[in-house]
């Protein structure tokens, strides 16, 4: 028989499995070599974060005599780093599934290229996917986010995520970690804001919650029409008949073909680390200003001859507010952008309050000269005051209401980049720990969803042209989500193009896997929701 042109089946019961001939050979055991790189890696990454973490605290001078802190501290990076290694192999198992099955790679080394390229991903990582996300928590959390309530929240978002995650990879269904992280985050938010007595909608930034769901419900739409179109456009200019066939045995394919598989493979799995790696880098981040914020909660690093600048551009931006509003300042201007940025309703006292908050930054940070010299006692409430006002300017930027001039606004996106630039930082040792938690969890529990992505959406074995074009589309959609500072979804993206070239190769669909997948992507946000809102209750109790 002619395994070029053999249908592909699915492995449900009473059906028979792909081939053997043209089936990949998932089984190869783990050798002892690989097992030793892995632990080696893992030791590595552990020791260098910890020496990190432990220099970083001493040079800031912020030990405490208390354990409860470093307790709750070590806990919860191990969890945070827990959800990118689930990531990691529930995520990027959908970049090699292509590479895999058309034998371009031998899977073993597909897994640890890929997980290398993660690495790699996070490592250049721009922080803006990270801070978007964490935008998305209720405000009266991240400003206490060292109290009891803020750690009910980073535990109940993360375990939540885990557990479906966990769940949908047990099932081999290609569910998104993204998806799932948004929807634990609005469980915490909703459940937060019934907890003390108001409508569960006030409790989420609708605004950025509605711009990323935009982002993750038009990736896998993107992802099946672009991969689509780009079959049939290679199907109509280039006239290879190899790069439409499927492979023949274990026989790699032509080099060209191989080296274009492989590329696009390595562009999505960076594409992936530097998108997906950064959640795991903003609640990192998160937890370490609650625990340590003596060292964490500003840039010590930024360097003091900006201070002039900095208190200088202050100065003026005060300045600017005062000629735009002419209403006094309320009593507690913290509190009053407090309720702003929960409520979005804008009053006549935020512009002024605004005014208020950005003269007291700009006075403390030229009395203390750098960041590295703020005292203990104040680290908290002056980084408090910089998300204040940074979270305060983004909204007045989009609302036509402010009534803010031109040269307001200039001032404002500068002084908001500057604050920004203070309180946005990322240290090396956090992105290390999860690029080698997300690149070590690329290569374990990989294969449940490889053979889902690779035997289970067709009908037909993937060809060389359909996985090339669902990799590059993906590739290609997920960098340009990253520049923008957006979440999307390798899972979704990838799977749904996979998807597209299937329908426009006419191979048909196998609708028990399409149903599964449209199940798991509709009931993400609703179980995550559930699942993130009931253990920040129960967290909240605990604590």
């Amino acid at each position: 028989m002619n395994t070029a042109t053999t249908p592909f089946r699915p492995q449900h019961v009473g059906e028979q499995a792909p081939p053997p001939s043209s089936r990949p050979k998932l089984d190869h055991k783990t050798g002892p070599v690989t097992v030793i790189v892995f632990v080696a890696l893992l030791a590595i990454g552990l020791l260098f974060s910890s020496y990190s973490l432990v220099s970083d605290v001493q040079e800031a001078g912020a030990f405490t005599t208390n354990w409860v802190p470093y307790l709750l501290l070590g806990v919860a990076l191990l969890i945070a780093l827990g959800f990118e290694f689930v990531n990691g192999f529930h995520d990027t198992a959908n970049a090699v599934a292509t590479v895999i099955y058309t034998h371009s790679m031998p899977p073993n080394v597909a897994v640890i290229w890929s997980g290398c390229f993660n690495f790699l991903g996070v490592l250049v990582s721009s922080g803006a996917v990270a801070f978007g996300i964490i935008s998305l928590l209720p405000v009266e959390l991240i400003l206490h986010v060292g109290s009891s309530a803020g750690f009910a929240m980073v535990f109940a978002l993360l375990i939540a995520a885990i557990i479906w995650n966990l769940g949908t990879w047990l099932l081999g269904l290609p569910s998104s970690s993204s998806h799932t992280l948004i929807g634990s985050i609005l469980g915490v938010g909703i459940a937060n804001a019934l907890m003390h007595g108001r409508d569960g909608t006030s409790g989420v930034d609708w605004a950025q919650a509605t711009k990323i769901g935009y982002s993750l419900l038009l990736s896998p739409l993107v992802g099946f029409g672009c991969a689509a179109l780009l079959l049939l456009a290679l199907r109509a200019f280039v006239k290879n008949k190899a790069l439409y066939e499927e492979p023949k045995g274990n026989k790699p394919p032509p080099l060209w073909i191989r080296a274009l598989l492989v590329l696009t493979c390595t562009g999505v799995s960076f594409a992936h680390g530097s998108n997906d790696g950064q959640k795991g880098m903003g609640l990192i981040m998160l937890i370490l200003v609650g625990t340590v914020p003596m060292a964490y909660a500003l840039n010590r690093a930024m360097p003091a001859d900006q201070v002039v600048q900095f208190s200088a551009l202050a100065q003026v931006t005060q300045q600017s507010l005062r000629n735009t509003s002419s209403i006094a300042a309320p009593n507690d201007p913290r509190e009053t952008l407090t309720t702003y940025l929960r409520s979005k309703e804008l009053v006549d006292e935020v512009v002024p309050a605004l005014s208020v908050i950005v003269g007291d930054i700009g006075t403390q940070v030229k009395t203390y000269g750098s960041l590295a010299k703020v005292p203990a006692a104040a680290v908290t409430n002056m980084r408090n005051d910089m998300y204040l006002t940074s979270e305060a300017i983004r909204i007045l930027d989009k609302n036509p209401d402010a009534h803010l001039d031109a040269d307001a606004k200039a001032n404002l996106k500068a002084f908001k980049g500057k604050i920004d630039d203070a309180t946005k930082f990322i240290p090396l040792w956090v992105k290390v720990a999860v690029a080698i938690a997300l690149g070590l969890g690329t290569m374990v529990g990989w294969k449940r969803i490889v053979v889902t992505v690779g035997e289970k959406i067709g009908k037909t074995h993937l060809t060389y042209a359909q996985g090339a074009s669902a990799e590059l589309v993906a590739m290609i959609t997920i960098g340009a989500a990253d520049m923008y500072g957006l979440p999307v979804s390798t899972t979704h993206v990838l799977s749904s193009g996979v998807a597209g070239t299937m329908a426009a190769n006419k191979s048909g669909l196998q609708m028990s896997t399409i149903r599964n997948l449209l199940m798991a992507w509709v009931l993400t946000l609703p179980v995550s929701i559930l699942l993130s809102g009931s253990l920040y209750w129960l967290f909240s109790h605990i604590f």
